[in-house]
């Protein structure tokens, strides 16, 4: 239904409102079902390059699935960084990243950290004090090479003073210790 929607709008001029929202159903439709492949087409199909835009932030800001997310930070951070405010770029770009580190996860525990998925660092931190240190190795070495020069409202520094903190934390004891003598 949606193609034939798409072929009657170009036969005949649709509002671009309801354009919008045509493709902005579609799109969603698409990632929703896992057809990356499909949503990549439909978006290259979109001549009008500020049709397209609203529609992947407007996808975005739906907070769609883990894969949809991932794959529209992606696209938007791919085909339109300079046409997003620095403040957006960031937010997107820590979505992204939260996304790729959630998809390192294992599959049923990713939902209890979804809600995380636009703050990265504050995954780890959480991680950490769920005792996940398996999952926190693998989560800091993903953003250690995603962070490359990147903006993101955080660093690898700031990675490495969130494990030290922990690791202070996880050896300091409050109580001292006396020597027992029988």
């Amino acid at each position: 239904d949606y193609e034939l929607c798409e072929e009657w709008g170009h036969l005949y001029p649709v509002p671009r409102e309801d354009l919008i929202n045509l493709h902005h159903d579609h799109l969603l439709h698409l990632l929703e079902t896992g057809d990356m492949e499909k949503a990549s087409q439909l978006l290259q199909r979109i001549e009008d390059p500020g049709i397209c835009l609203a529609i992947s932030e407007q996808s975005l800001d739906q907070h769609p699935s883990l894969a949809a997310s991932h794959f529209l930070a992606d696209y938007l951070t791919t085909h339109f960084y300079r046409n997003l405010t620095a403040a957006r770029r960031n937010e997107i770009q820590a979505l992204y990243m939260g996304s790729k580190v959630l998809l390192t996860l294992p599959e049923l525990s990713r939902v209890n950290y979804f809600h995380l998925s636009s703050r990265p660092l504050l995954m780890v931190e959480q991680l950490l004090m769920n005792m996940k240190v398996d999952w926190v190795s693998v989560a800091v070495q993903t953003l250690h090479q995603l962070l490359g020069g990147q903006e993101v409202g955080f660093a690898v520094e700031d990675i490495d003073n969130l494990l030290s903190k922990y690791a202070e934390k996880a050896l300091d004891f409050p109580f001292s210790l006396k020597e027992r003598r029988s």
